[in-house]
């Protein structure tokens, strides 16, 4: 009986795909302007697909090679079925596919939301905020696909058990983390080497303003927003989605084989995410606002969208949870996860948003220069981390306890049996804190729309009032995209957690022996260093294949203005394509490197140290990845922020020294936030799907 509500999962899609239908049909509704800005929206749109074409072309022989890699695991019995490796397939071309989806409908919405803000402010929010909505809303109706065809696959064709089931399709979340990883690592190359590039020659040097058409790298600039702000987020928050719900599974599987209530365990996440579709559909018609609002009322906007999903989801969850596991313990865990991503959200609000003290005084650093401003963006950021770990921490404690875990092991038979209960609220409250991922990732997704819809206002000359509305949108975005990454990061520390127990159930079931997970033991204590080097070694590469990308526009464009007669009088044209090609080049030549060093340093600590090594490299990579990321983002939207602040009259605004300290500083927070920030929650992901993956071959061959 039970087993039958899984199709609840199919529906959720159904809502969650027609929504987003139905948000794209709106857009493309609206008028994409001039002819000069259809021409632009055209370049960018063709800019964004060379690259994606590309990319997904690099990947997909990556991808080629680790499947033939699970085959022959599969083959020698070292992975449990063959369903795995092609699992591992459709998780990558599902989270490449959001994030195509994404791009698409954005590079389709941004002269339309430029052309909306020509008429009201309103206007332009709606339009922008209805391209998020079909990121958002495609992202969880694809995971919910992708869940429930595997779900009846494996449960009615294969005929597995629920522990096999739940083992199974915790393995196709690897697929989901690779893409993922590429797209965001590549994506975030790509719009930083050309943000930079753009910035330092343009604003800084120059002297022209930002997305002015004389500067080379502005078209450049514009199709980053979309490859590395929609395409590889989209594909990031895919993976993060079905992460927790799969998790959980697995995690469910194991808590209630005793209770005969393993179908209802996993039922329970797949019903929350649903709820969480239906939510989030009522929560977006709520998203308007006034001409002339302000930033703050527009953040109270888009807050009473997602705060107001948030409530309906909490109300909602709660007779279902209790009508499926008979007990209110694991709601309360939902409600903790809930809880903590509206948190998350509010501080990372706070530190990042020019409404609030932080940011303010983060602007008012700019009088001294370009040293003071950094040295006040990183001393923000990382006092930013403290509230999201305590939030976190509290959420981890409550949904533990709730769940029926306990902290008393002093008596080991009891700790024991409320173990498994405690760690499936862990994973149940990861769900409940993305199920509303469908708006909050719509909150994020118009900020590239709008950014690109300023560029697209400044290059056709459509006057500053139209460019003081995009401005508004496009500064509000970087709040909203500082906040997702939040939550995304939150979510990731939950999941990471629960795959981290996953792995460690995994091996013990192979093993014929208990192995030593304490911190004494010198194989767990190197892991746990050599999981810490792993996320600055990450974010090392991460940030110097922008570093690399970005000299290479700066050259090209310093070029372009010295060799191109005219061009700065507005007589000539700038060479738009080759600062296209050469961010595509170094965005693919520099992504190969740190991408997989997720997939190769725990099977090589696995391999030379055994499986307590990798457990605690996957608590030290959760850990400092976790801070780290928390640290990125908040610092590189601060310092965005404030730049954003100046340009809008403060501190004698545009082109004043204050001016160009705060484009400095957001110059290097632009890698901070878009870059290396946002991957690493897939990397701590990553790195424990990957663990789970090749514990067969990590069991039987290791050198100590």
């Amino acid at each position: 009986m039970i087993e039958n509500l899984f199709l609840l999962g199919l529906a959720g899609a159904a809502i969650a795909l027609l929504f987003a239908a139905v948000q794209a049909k709106k857009v493309l509704a609206f008028s994409e302007g001039t002819p000069k800005m259809q021409k632009l929206a055209q370049a960018i749109r063709q800019g964004a697909n060379a690259y994606l074409k590309r990319q997904y072309s690099t990947v997909a022989k990556i991808f080629v090679v680790v499947f033939a890699i699970l085959l022959v695991l599969v083959a020698v019995g070292m992975l449990d079925n063959w369903f795995i490796p092609f699992a591992f397939l459709t998780g990558g071309i599902y989270s490449g596919l959001a994030g195509f989806i994404g791009m698409k409908i954005a590079t389709s919405a941004n002269a339309r939301t430029a052309n909306a803000a020509h008429e009201s402010l309103n206007r332009g929010l709606n339009v922008a905020f209805s391209s998020g909505a079909v990121m958002g809303f495609t992202v969880v109706g694809l995971g919910l696909l992708d869940v429930s065809i595997w779900f009846h696959i494996l449960k009615y064709i294969a005929h597995f058990d629920a522990a096999k089931i739940a083992q199974t399709m915790v393995m196709f979340g690897m697929g989901a983390s690779f893409m993922a990883l590429f797209g965001r690592v590549g994506g975030g190359i790509f719009t930083k080497a050309a943000d930079v590039g753009a910035d330092l020659v343009g604003k800084v040097e120059a002297g022209i303003p930002e997305d002015d058409p004389r500067n080379p790298a502005t078209i450049a600039d514009n199709v980053g927003d979309n490859v590395g702000d929609v395409a590889g987020m989209g594909a990031d928050l895919y993976e993060s989605y079905v992460g927790s719900i799969l998790a959980t599974f697995a995690l469910g599987a194991a808590a209630y084989a005793a209770e005969n209530l393993i179908w209802n365990a996993m039922l329970l996440p797949l019903v929350i995410a649903v709820i969480g579709v239906v939510c989030s559909v009522f929560g977006s018609f709520l998203i308007r606002t006034k001409e002339n609002a302000t930033q703050k009322s527009l953040l109270a906007t888009l807050r009473k969208g997602t705060y107001t999903a948030a409530v309906l989801a909490a109300v909602a969850a709660a007779p279902a949870t209790y009508f499926i596991m008979g007990s209110w313990g694991p709601y309360i865990a939902i409600l903790a996860g809930l809880v903590a991503g509206c948190a998350i959200g509010y501080f990372t609000e706070y530190y990042t948003s020019d409404t609030y003290k932080p940011t303010q005084n983060l602007s008012d650093s700019t009088r001294t220069g370009a040293a003071t401003t950094i040295i006040g963006g990183i001393s923000l950021g990382m006092l930013s981390t403290a509230a999201p770990i305590i939030i976190i921490s509290i959420a981890i404690i409550v949904s533990f306890l709730a769940a029926g875990g306990s902290l008393n092991t002093a008596d080991q038979a009891v700790y024991g049996a409320a173990f498994a209960k405690g760690l499936y609220g862990i994973g149940i409250a990861a769900v409940g804190m993305l199920s509303t991922l469908g708006i909050t990732l719509a909150t994020d997704a118009y900020g590239p729309v709008a950014d690109n819809a300023g560029g697209i206002a400044e290059m056709s000359g459509l006057g500053e009032e139209v460019r003081k509305r995009t401005d508004a949108l496009d500064s509000l975005g970087n709040t909203t995209a500082a906040t997702g990454k939040g939550f995304a990061i939150g979510s990731a520390a939950l999941t990471a957690l629960a795959l981290l127990v996953s792995y460690v159930d995994v091996v013990k079931t192979k093993m014929d022996h208990l192995p030593d997970l304490s911190i004494t033991n010198p194989a767990v204590l190197v892991g746990l260093f050599v999981g810490a080097m792993l996320t600055f070694v990450f974010s090392a590469f991460t940030m110097s294949g922008v570093q690399r990308a970005a000299e290479s526009i700066v050259i090209e464009v310093r070029r372009q203005f010295k060799e191109i007669a005219g061009i700065m009088e507005g007589k000539a044209d700038p060479d738009y394509a080759s600062c296209v090609d050469l961010c595509t080049k170094g965005a693919l030549r520099e992504m190969v490197l740190p991408s997989l060093l997720a997939i190769i340093v725990p099977v090589v600590v696995g391999l030379l140290l055994g499986v307590e090594a990798v457990v605690g490299l996957l608590g030290g990579v959760t850990v400092t990845g976790f801070v780290v990321a928390v640290f990125m983002s908040n610092a590189g939207g601060a310092w965005d922020n404030a730049k954003k602040y100046i340009e809008a009259g403060n501190h004698d605004g545009k082109g004043s020294d204050c001016h160009k300290a705060a484009v400095i500083g957001d110059t290097v927070g632009d890698p901070f936030k878009d870059t290396s920030g946002p991957s690493l929650n897939i990397l701590i992901k990553l790195c424990s799907t990957v663990s789970i993956v090749f514990s067969g071959l990590i069991t039987q061959i290791h050198l100590f």
